[in-house]
């Protein structure tokens, strides 16, 4: 069985290879002109990832999410969660056989062919997907949104539009990646990847409520978590 440490690995050596194809002066030019759907299409249609089990990712694996899925069911049943937003839900691998305790599943993603791909496999009256632009369109109803390895993908602006966005939902809570011991944020083009510390400049939300975390520093592999905030205390940032 893999740990975590060969897991991150596999997953920092996957995107080493990608950036150096994407650096490319012809390859960079074209990628800075798509959408962000248009990128983050081209990275599941690719599998740019580069895991044999999940277009998502290795962290998108059972084994690479076996932390946060022993952990979750009973963090939500505390919290009472009538309707569960995943977004973005990705190719839907590690949580399709998760019996949550909520009433409403809503799977969302920018990646049209992924919501297709899921709603003919695992939609049901409890489970829906939909097509969500995360950045920039009206969430659904929902008492917690779960967003899961997304904001290591954006830029510091497009996380900070992302913010506001749920700031501006009916939501309750939003539980989200963070790295909580990374001491500075660097920023990035929306569909490469690095560590981000949501507590941390630009950001600076306030301590979560709770943290689950996924694993911790070791061997100079940076600890990541899911932090727990209230929509209320994200706060908004003005343009």
């Amino acid at each position: 069985m893999r740990t975590i440490l060969d897991m991150i690995s596999q997953v920092v050596n996957n995107f080493g290879m990608w950036v150096r194809i994407i650096l490319g002066s012809r390859h960079m030019l074209r990628f800075r002109s798509m959408t962000n759907e248009e990128r983050f299409t081209k990275i599941y249609d690719e599998n740019m990832w580069g895991d044999t089990e999940s277009l998502s990712g290795t962290l998108s694996s059972m084994e690479g999410a076996a932390p946060i899925r022993e952990q979750l069911p009973a963090f939500i049943e505390d919290l009472q969660v009538g309707t569960f937003l995943d977004v973005p839900c990705g190719d839907f691998n590690w949580m399709n056989d998760m019996d949550l305790p909520v009433k409403k599943y809503i799977g969302a993603d920018i990646v049209r062919s992924m919501i297709d791909a899921n709603r003919r496999q695992y939609a049901n009256e409890d489970r829906e997907f939909i097509y969500l632009d995360v950045m920039n369109e009206a969430l659904p109803q929902a008492d917690l949104i779960f967003c899961r390895e997304c904001f290591i993908h954006f830029s510091n602006q497009d996380i900070q539009r992302t913010l506001n966005n749920f700031r501006q939902s009916d939501a309750t809570y939003l539980l989200t990646t963070t790295h909580p011991e990374l001491k500075k944020n660097v920023d990035i083009e929306t569909g490469f990847w690095r560590p981000i510390n949501l507590q941390a400049a630009p950001f600076h939300l306030p301590p979560p409520l709770k943290l689950l975390t996924e694993y911790a520093n070791s061997n100079g592999v940076l600890g990541k978590s899911m932090g727990l905030w209230h929509i209320s205390d994200l706060g908004i940032e003005r343009d």
